[in-house]
């Protein structure tokens, strides 16, 4: 294979599941569950809180299952490790430097310790449960899919829900646009089986490689992102090669009858149910597992919380890492970009950018319309707002946009296919909103955001005139420039130079020493004109 430096010895425990959960402990980011949990109480529980969730003993096989380990920024830094402002930085760098894969036995894989086939198959025995009040099935939601694309010999790897149906059958989801949809349909156009193998119980690094697109090998992907050689193995069924050291596979093939059966609903990443529609059955031909395997499963698709979820914090910072890297390549100067993952499905965008020309605010937005599908809404800000501050945002929003000139409305472009307010439809309307001062004019005072001074000392002058000669200054620069912690004395000493005759003001409200008549303040240059005057 490709890539592979044939067999080697890896850490086959540094990026399994539970050293991560471990980590996230340490981390403060865990509620543990000690006691019985049944498995219709799952998605409620972990639905009613923030933080990743460990059960120690779940449903009746008394499993130990843990949820929402991508579920917020912090877990997706500690994935990396690094900080959270370094994440883009780390994740750039390691999407550049290719990974070995690393061949391993079946008996040196930790995924293979133990492995059950034919009869000895059972799906009901696994965590499947009721994720939402109105799905068709209980779920698993975990499950990464390996396959080879018998028309290429190229390895896809992607995300994929599965629906339980009986001892060695689950439902899933192909129905929307991908690589798998491209691949299954051509196999059952030939009339052929596409085998396949499930991960279940992967590190969250795992999970960015698979929601990745890449031309060529997808698994090396997973590698890439882990930053080290991975340790990988053939699967007991099919000749489909895995990271060893995942939690649990189940292996198998979709069968050659193509959309044949019913499935869902289930909530889905808008926040909403996705429709029942026809999909492929799943086969599973042998389950592997660590003896001492933990079982993952997503919060995905629900309203209100969907900052919370895996799916949407995953997609939001794979966006706002491409939406950096997109406007640094047309030559801008972007600052910050942070999706609004409570919008619903993660396509509401912010910018901050640093403007050089008159524009650049509008030419972003259409230029990343044009670059990433998802996105609905592109609110563009200066780079003094903090975009992750709502009060930086909400103060921007009503005092730098103006809707006649500021807000940008594209028709007829193609959309996300599950947003319901589609209604249907493959196309529809995008909106771009500029909130950005106009250029050139950020040192206006009546576009400078008002906050109080910190005065600093020392003293660097002894008088406010000996201030006002080294140059100009606002009235709290003076007060600090001569080290005073009152100010009133300085009103006092401006006064005494309009008094004498020495004192201006330009249109911002800077103190100069400027010569006119006694007790009266020269204006220096022009003021700014008021609409209203004369009113």
């Amino acid at each position: 294979m490709d890539g592979v430096t044939g067999v080697g010895k890896v850490d086959t425990e540094k990026f399994r599941l539970r050293r991560f959960v471990d980590q996230l402990i340490a981390m403060g980011e865990v509620e543990i569950h000690e006691e019985h949990v049944g498995l219709t109480d799952l998605g409620r529980i972990i639905e009613s809180s923030d933080k990743a969730q460990l059960f120690k003993s779940a449903g009746p096989q008394n499993l130990e299952v843990v949820a929402k380990t991508a579920g917020n920024r912090r877990r997706l830094a500690a994935a990396f490790g690094v900080s959270e402002d370094k994440l883009f930085d780390e994740y750039f760098r390691r999407l550049a430097t290719p990974q070995p894969l690393v061949e391993m036995s079946s008996k040196d894989a930790p995924v293979h310790q133990l492995v059950f086939k034919g009869d000895e198959v059972d799906l009901t025995k696994l965590p499947f449960y009721p994720h939402h009040a109105f799905d068709g099935s209980c779920y698993m939601s975990s499950a990464i899919d390996f396959v080879i694309d018998p028309a290429t010999g190229r390895r896809n790897v992607g995300c994929r829900r599965l629906s339980l149906r009986n001892r060695n059958e689950t439902g899933t989801n192909i129905t929307a646009p991908s690589d798998l949809k491209r691949i299954y349909q051509a196999s059952v156009a030939r009339g052929e089986r596409l085998p396949v193998t499930f991960t279940v119980g992967g590190h969250p690094l795992d999970f960015i490689g698979a929601t990745g697109r890449s031309p060529g090998d997808e698994l090396a992907l997973i590698a890439n992102f882990r930053g080290e050689p991975m340790g990988i193995v053939k699967s007991i069924t099919n000749d489909i090669w895995v990271p060893a050291d995942a939690e649990m596979t189940l292996e198998g093939y979709f069968d050659e009858r193509g959309y044949i059966e019913p499935e869902g609903p289930f909530g889905e990443y808008m926040g909403y149910y996705g429709a029942i529609h026809m999909d492929p059955i799943f086969h599973c031909t042998a389950i592997t597992m660590r003896r001492d395997a933990i079982h993952h499963t997503l919060q995905h698709g629900v309203a209100f919380n969907l900052d919370q979820t895996d799916s949407a914090n995953i997609t939001a910072m794979r966006t706002e890492a491409e939406a950096i890297r997109l406007l640094k390549a047309a030559g801008r100067q972007p600052v910050d970009a942070c999706m609004r993952m409570v919008g619903g499905g993660s396509n509401t965008l912010r910018i901050s950018l640093k403007q050089r020309t008159a524009g650049e605010a509008k030419q972003a937005i259409h230029s990343l319309f044009g670059a990433i599908m998802r996105l609905k809404h592109i609110y563009v800000f200066d780079e003094d707002i903090d975009i992750r501050d709502e009060r930086h945002v909400e103060w921007a929003m009503g005092t730098r946009f103006q809707a006649d000139e500021d807000l940008i409305v594209l028709k007829g472009i193609s959309g996300m296919p599950m947003d319901p307010s589609l209604n249907g439809r493959r196309i529809g309307a995008k909106a771009g909103f500029d909130c950005t001062r106009p250029i050139g004019r950020a040192d206006e005072i009546p576009l400078t955001r008002s906050a109080a001074k910190v005065f600093k000392g020392p003293a660097r002058f002894q008088t406010v005139e000996q201030a006002l000669t080294a140059s100009p200054m606002f009235y709290a620069d003076v007060v600090e420039s001569v080290g005073s912690d009152d100010g009133r004395e300085v009103a006092a000493a401006l006064d005494a130079l309009r008094a004498a005759g020495k004192l201006g003001r330009d249109k911002n409200g800077k103190y100069y020493l400027a010569k006119s008549e006694p007790g009266v303040t020269a204006i220096v240059g022009e003021l700014y004109h008021d609409p209203n005057d004369g009113l």
